[in-house]
């Protein structure tokens, strides 16, 4: 998913400022040893996992697809025209 040397773009820290929490505190929620990956993953260097894309979404209180809107778009993109592309002869 990463691109070269591009971050990858989140709202992953803006969430986290709007509920008023320390990189540290979401870290401790998510079971972390250090805040480490928080950072990672805010800076864009790293994706969570699939588990810890659900529990930031349940900390933040929105939903994953808007801690990570390009990826998702571009996603969904990607699927609808290889939809089309698929059952346009059916």
């Amino acid at each position: 998913m990463e691109k070269g040397n591009q971050p990858i773009p989140n709202t992953l820290r803006l969430h986290r400022m709007t509920m008023g929490y320390t990189q540290r505190q979401v870290a401790s929620l998510l079971g972390l040893h250090d805040s480490v990956p928080v950072s990672l993953w805010e800076k864009g260097a790293l994706l969570p996992s699939t588990v810890n894309l659900i529990k930031l979404s349940l900390i933040y209180r929105t939903y994953p697809n808007e801690l990570y809107s390009d990826i998702f778009n571009t996603f969904r993109e990607e699927l609808r025209v290889k939809e089309f592309e698929q059952f346009k002869t059916i």
